[in-house]
């Protein structure tokens, strides 16, 4: 059965070379490479040598030549094989939803409280952008200072010194057409919990004095940190619109988890989206905005724009983020510190509280449940997908994976005897056992 004509519902692996990033990525990056520092390095910062392993994972990502599992129906016999991916962070855009979908199902099964949230976004000026690709350990606390921010207005809005609201950011890196734009993404509590557990809301939080504070933040921050100058500091202060900008429009009842998914999903999407990207190996790359993110006279439209290929990919290449920094964060009643203190109240049979975590230990129980919650990789395709990898599509069945194949001669050998079954590598429906036996 062809993957064309097979029934609705049933799961298709990918086929990665089809997409128009991988075919880039493949055609473009010797030369990207090979010409960084002339051509690209003032725009997209320094060559960076993590990119050729992020490079190379990526393009053995999802291809049958480098490995897959296989998959059988214990009913029917039926079979596929499914390829394994990379999991580079960023770069490749399967991996980095599924890897969405994961740290969305974390937040709404284990860490977000039965509370209202809203979704708060912190942008800063273009003048400032630079300073944080140059200087990239920043981003974090540019999460930091938006954390700040969310506890001194709660804190201000209920008159409770000790509140201690939730909050989970991600730093995003990526505008809408691929430039660098540094801004964070936060889901927060709509209010906070008192040292004695005691849930107080906030119905209401003045955008205008969130973002002054969080400009105070932030210069005080790059002035911190040897930066910003005292000119540019009185430049900036001078402005008679500031630059910054704080939104907490976007709100979700406490009964609505699937809301808080969907949400959490978004703020942790990749930065380049395949569905708007173009390429057909020889022209420009054709990316088109989002709707609405290049209105004009209050008109919504989609407007498209045509990149050089090789700038296009020096673009993406530039958001790939730095080995071992957390790309989502944790604070305040949220923290992995807090979360571990409340498990091990409740291991012990006494109620665990939420209570203020102390700094210091933010960053230490890094958090086993996203790794389970990775390995769970039929739930992610059905949270994703809506399609249930392990269901037979022939008699319904449960599936079973039966066995990792890894040894590149036996996998050659089961690849070359389906291609002379005159079936293709990448899209093709399931082989069944006869095949795969007759190629063991």
């Amino acid at each position: 059965m062809s993957a064309e004509c097979a029934p609705a519902g049933v799961y298709r692996p990918r086929n990665p070379r089809a997409t128009p990033l991988y075919r880039l990525v493949d055609a473009c990056y010797d030369e990207v490479k090979g010409q960084w520092e002339e051509r690209f390095e003032g725009r997209y910062g320094f060559w960076r040598g993590l990119l050729d392993e992020q490079v190379r994972r990526y393009l053995d990502c999802g291809l049958y030549e480098n490995g897959f599992a296989r998959i059988r129906c214990p009913e029917c016999h039926a079979e596929y094989l499914l390829a394994f991916s990379c999991k580079t962070r960023e770069l490749c855009p399967s991996c980095a939803a599924k890897r969405g979908a994961a740290t969305a199902a974390l937040l709404r099964d284990e860490v977000l409280a039965e509370v209202g949230h809203a979704q708060w976004v912190f942008t800063i000026p273009k003048m400032l952008r630079p300073y944080f690709l140059h200087h990239r350990e920043l981003l974090g606390k540019l999460a930091h200072a938006a954390w700040d921010t969310v506890r001194e207005l709660l804190v201000a809005a209920t008159g409770e010194p000790d509140l201690q609201p939730g909050m989970v950011a991600a730093v995003q890196t990526a505008g809408d057409m691929g430039s660098w734009h540094p801004h964070a993404h936060c889901l927060a509590s709509r209010g906070g919990w008192t040292r004695a557990g005691e849930w107080v809301p906030v119905a209401y939080v003045d955008e205008r004095a969130a973002e002054l504070v969080f400009r105070h933040k932030v210069i005080s921050l790059l002035q911190g940190e040897g930066l910003l100058s005292e000119e540019r500091t009185d430049l900036l202060l001078s402005w008679r619109h500031t630059g910054f900008s704080v939104h907490t429009g976007t709100r979700v009842e406490p009964e609505d988890g699937a809301a808080v998914e969907r949400l959490a999903r978004y703020i942790m999407r990749p930065p380049i989206s395949l569905e708007r990207m173009e390429w057909d190996g020889g022209g420009p790359v054709r990316y088109r905005a989002k709707l609405g993110h290049a209105s004009g006279r209050g008109q919504r439209r989609e407007a498209e724009e045509h990149f050089d290929p090789r700038d296009f990919l020096a673009r993406v290449l530039m958001h790939v983020p730095e080995p071992r920094r957390h790309l989502v964060r944790y604070y305040g009643a949220y923290s992995n510190a807090a979360r571990g203190r409340r498990r091990r109240a409740e291991e012990a049979g006494r109620p665990g509280r939420l209570q203020p975590a102390d700094p210091a230990e933010e960053d230490r129980e890094v958090g086993a449940e996203i790794r389970v919650l990775r390995r769970r990789w039929r739930e992610l395709i059905k949270r994703i997908y809506e399609v249930d990898p392990l269901v037979c599509p022939n008699c319904q069945a449960e599936m079973r994976i039966i066995a990792f194949i890894v040894d590149l001669a036996v996998v050659d050998k089961i690849l070359r005897h389906l291609e002379r079954k005159g079936r293709a590598k990448q899209v093709r429906g399931p082989p069944d056992a006869a095949d795969l036996e007759a190629a063991s």
